[in-house]
C-alpha cells in the first residue's frame, strides 16, 4: 500500500513540476514579448536580416498555413517546434529523415532537410539544414546599366543541432542552436540564434495540444567583404599625396526577426477510419504586427495509409499580403518496416504567380 501511494504521490508530483514549468515557461515568454517586441505603432518591416528565417518549411505546415507549431511530429519539427520531434507516435519514439523543395516566386528556390533520431530510450536529437538560392544576376552600374559582363549570385542559409525529450507523457520541451549566414557576391554575414519550444497534450477533447515557441533569438548580422573596399584620395586638393588610400565602408547591424508563437490543435473527430484537426495559432514578430494562422487537416485511414487533405488561411488580418489561401495534400504508408510519405502545398498568390512546396519524408 505504501508502495502504491508513493508511486501515485511521484506521478502527481511529476505532473504538477511539468505544469508549473509550463505555466511559468509562458508567462517568460509573454513578459520577453513584452520586452523585445515593438508597440502596434512601430511597425518596422524590412528593418530585420535573414528574414528567410520566418518561411514556413515543409508542404505539410505551410498547406495548414503556418498553423503547424503544436502539430508537427518528426523531424520537419525541427523547422517549426523542436519538442515536437519527442512527441512518440503509437507510444514509440521514432527517427525520421525529411527533405523539402519550395519552388518559390521569380525562380527563388528553397531547400531544407531535416533528421531525428531517438537516442538514450525517449530523447531525440535532430540536426536541420535550409538553403534559399536566389540565382544568378548581372552586375549593373550607374554607368553600365546594361551590364559589366560581371555576375553574381545571393543565398541564405541556416544549420540547427536540435534536442528534445519529454518531461511528461504529456509535457514535451525541445530547443535547437542554430548557425545563419547570408551571402551576395563577395560580402556575407553570420550570426547564431537559439529557438526554444513547448508542446503540451491535454486530456480534453481527444487531446487538444496547447503549444509555444520563442524563435530566431540570437546575435545581429553585419554585412562585411571586399565589397565594401573603396580607395580614396583623404587630400586631393595636395599634389605628390597617395591617391589610392584603402577604406572599408562600416555598415549597419541588423537583428533577427525573433517570432513568438502561442498555438492550439484540436482533434474535432476522431475516429478509427477519419480524423479530423483544426489549428490556430498567434504569431509575432520584432518587425511586424500581431497575426494569427489557421489550418484544418482532413485524414482518412485505411490498412495503415493515411490519405491527408489540408487548407488554410494566414497572416489575418494584415492586409498588404499578397495570398492569404494555401492548400495541400499527403500520402503516406507503411513500406517494409517503414513509413513512407509524401505531401505537396500550392500557394496560389495574387500579383506573383504561384508556388508549390513538395515533401518527401520517410520514419523508421
Amino acid at each position: 500500500m505504501n508502495t502504491t501511494h508513493r508511486s501515485r504521490a511521484g506521478r502527481q508530483s511529476r505532473r504538477a513540476i511539468a505544469t508549473e514549468i509550463m505555466r511559468r515557461s509562458i508567462v517568460l515568454t509573454a513578459l520577453a514579448t513584452c520586452l523585445v517586441l515593438p508597440a502596434q505603432a512601430q511597425r518596422k518591416v524590412g528593418t530585420t536580416a535573414a528574414t528567410f528565417l520566418t518561411l514556413g518549411t515543409g508542404a505539410r505546415g505551410v498547406a495548414l498555413g503556418d498553423a503547424y507549431m503544436a502539430s508537427a511530429r518528426g523531424a520537419d519539427a525541427l523547422f517549426w517546434n523542436p519538442a515536437g520531434m519527442a512527441i512518440p507516435v503509437d507510444d514509440t519514439p521514432m527517427g525520421s529523415i525529411f527533405f523539402t523543395n519550395y519552388d518559390w516566386v521569380v525562380d527563388i528556390g528553397y531547400n531544407a532537410v531535416g533528421f531525428s533520431l531517438p537516442v538514450a530510450s525517449n530523447r531525440m536529437l535532430g540536426v536541420s539544414f535550409a538553403k534559399v538560392d536566389y540565382g544568378r544576376m548581372d552586375v549593373t552600374t550607374l554607368d553600365e546599366p546594361d551590364g559589366t559582363g560581371e555576375r553574381f549570385g545571393a543565398s541564405d542559409m541556416v544549420f540547427g543541432l536540435s534536442y528534445a525529450h519529454p518531461l511528461t507523457n504529456q509535457f514535451y520541451f525541445g530547443g535547437t542552436a542554430k548557425y545563419v549566414s547570408q551571402k551576395i557576391w563577395d560580402m556575407s554575414a553570420n550570426t547564431v540564434a537559439i529557438d526554444i519550444g513547448f508542446v503540451l497534450i491535454t486530456r480534453y477533447v481527444n487531446g487538444i495540444r496547447l503549444a509555444a515557441t520563442m524563435q530566431n533569438f540570437g546575435g545581429k548580422m553585419q554585412m562585411d567583404g571586399v565589397n565594401t573596399e573603396i580607395f580614396v584620395d583623404p587630400f586631393n586638393e595636395t599634389d605628390g599625396n597617395n591617391e589610392s588610400i584603402p577604406v572599408r565602408y562600416k555598415l549597419d547591424e541588423w537583428s533577427l526577426p525573433i517570432s513568438f508563437k502561442f498555438g492550439i490543435a484540436v482533434p474535432v473527430v476522431k475516429t478509427k477510419f477519419v480524423q479530423w484537426e483544426l489549428m490556430a495559432e498567434s504569431h509575432q514578430t520584432n518587425d511586424q504586427y500581431l497575426n494569427a494562422d489557421v489550418g484544418s487537416e482532413l485524414r482518412f485511414m485505411f490498412n495503415g495509409t493515411n490519405l491527408n487533405f489540408r487548407a488554410g488561411y494566414r497572416d489575418l488580418p494584415l492586409n498588404d499580403i499578397d495570398t492569404h489561401a494555401v492548400f495541400g495534400a499527403g500520402l503516406d504508408t507503411p513500406i517494409r518496416g517503414l513509413r513512407f510519405g509524401f505531401d505537396a502545398a500550392y500557394i496560389p498568390f495574387d500579383r506573383l504567380g504561384s508556388a508549390t512546396l513538395i515533401d518527401l519524408r520517410l520514419s523508421f
